[in-house]
């Protein structure tokens, strides 16, 4: 694919700007780190002795292909705004994860997920070529042929191998509108034997909500190109609560992408403005970007409440033990909702290096709340850790992680990582995956 001349010459002058920033941070023996509009990570970063490298630039769309069906785009480019240009031509990124504000760079980094991947798998294997600008300033490419041992390790880096500054990702076609329909489970055990049944048809889009241990829907979502009404979700009406009261429902292609980010799932019933008389006056502030600025400002002025512990993770458990984490879940955590999404991942080539994932039919639970608690700090947290793993399955490192350190590079295989990072970081500019994801400074 060819980028258009101005952009292509923009983007490579902005890429020496920042790969001579980074040599003169690494002469200064600093920490790099970068500073972005936008970030979805739910643990402590530290920022002592940091020099944060401004990457908010590179967020353009720089070229589409409507006959190959992929788009060129720089790494920090929102799903947001990289939407609205492809749906443009009729098309949609083939994964979008659920949230406007995570990035196109971020969703590789860290394994992004949303209702296609039952058919397309995880963001990172939706993506053709990725240019990493590394610790040293090199900018390499990397695809399933050029430099594979990259392309392979980088996702679920988390940058700590270097930085994706650009990326080709794969479309799909889209129709204007998505018919829904909501199916009611009573049962677990019916419920994930339907999950498996729906992960080889031919829908479009596939996911849950759980709210009780007696009720869990499965929603199937198809794409059609007339419909009589559509519902919004935008405003004062729910998304979630819809869903316990429409068997059927349909919304436009762009509100069924963001249908989760108006209310962030559920969780916007913590800024108060799932009330009526509230959500009248907060129409400019009912998105995910406004929550997560609340999130950050509390996290600063109180960083450790006392007698509650916060659980924020997406759990990916293989499909026959989805029953067993399910019951787990609701018995001894006792968060709902919960989202379920299914997804498949592929080893057809290799496999992804930083993914402890074996290829199959997996489910993710995605839960998040502040829960009562009279345990130590970490208590919930790492009870799901010790369940998921017993269950040969893993979790996202976007959140708090609390393993020690033998244990996480017992899953993350440490010798391969060491490999990459010799290749990529000898010097070790970025911290290591470790460091980066669970160590507490």
């Amino acid at each position: 694919m060819d980028l258009e001349p101005d952009r292509q010459i923009d983007h490579q002058r902005r890429i020496a700007t920042l790969a001579a920033e980074i040599d003169q941070a690494r002469a200064r023996g600093e920490r790099i780190g970068l500073r972005k509009s936008t970030s979805n990570l739910f643990r402590h970063r530290s920022e002592t002795g940091k020099h944060f490298i401004d990457v908010r630039g590179f967020s353009r769309v720089l070229a589409i292909d409507p006959q190959r069906m992929t788009a060129d785009v720089e790494g920090m480019i929102t799903y947001e705004a990289l939407v609205d240009e492809t749906l443009k031509f009729g098309l949609l990124p083939a994964v979008v994860p659920q949230l406007k504000t995570i990035t196109v760079g971020g969703a590789v980094s860290g394994l992004g997920i949303e209702s296609s991947s039952f058919k397309f798998g995880l963001v990172h294997e939706t993506i053709e070529e990725m240019e990493i600008l590394l610790g040293d300033g090199r900018l390499v490419t990397c695809s399933c042929r050029e430099n594979p041992d990259l392309f392979y390790g980088f996702p679920n880096s988390y940058g700590t191998l270097g930085y994706a500054l650009r990326l080709t990702v794969r479309l799909i076609p889209a129709k204007p509108f998505v018919h829904l329909t909501h199916t009611r489970f009573s049962d677990p055990q019916s419920y994930f034997a339907r999950v498996a049944e729906r992960a080889d048809s031919a829908v479009d889009y596939l996911d849950g909500t759980i709210f009780s241990r007696d009720e869990m829907y499965l929603t199937e979502g198809e794409f059609v190109d007339q419909v009589s009404s559509v519902s919004d979700y935008t405003y004062m009406d729910i998304y979630y609560k819809s869903i316990q009261r429409k068997s059927e429902d349909w919304l436009t292609a762009k509100d069924y992408i963001w249908r989760w980010d108006t209310d962030w799932f559920w969780c916007s019933k913590h800024f108060y403005v799932q009330k009526p008389a509230v959500r009248r006056f907060a129409k400019w502030g009912l998105n995910s970007a406004t929550y997560q600025r609340i999130m950050r400002w509390s996290y600063k002025l109180m960083p450790d409440s006392g007698g509650t512990e916060s659980v924020i993770q997406d759990v990916d458990i293989p499909i026959e033990h989805a029953s067993q984490f399910f019951d787990f879940l609701l018995s001894e955590i006792g968060i709902t909702p919960v989202w379920m999404c299914p997804f498949k991942t592929r080893h057809s080539n290799r496999h992804w290096d930083l993914s402890p994932l074996r290829e199959g039919l997996h489910v993710n639970f995605g839960f998040w709340d502040v829960i009562p608690s009279t345990h130590e700090k970490g208590h919930f947290n790492r009870k799901i850790e010790r369940k998921t793993r017993e269950l040969g399955g893993a979790k996202g490192l976007y959140s708090s992680a609390w393993y020690d350190e033998a244990e996480f590079w017992s899953i993350y295989d440490q010798p391969r990582y060491k490999q990459l990072k010799q290749t990529y970081d000898p010097q070790g500019v970025f911290p290591d995956l470790y460091s980066k994801c669970v160590r507490r400074h």
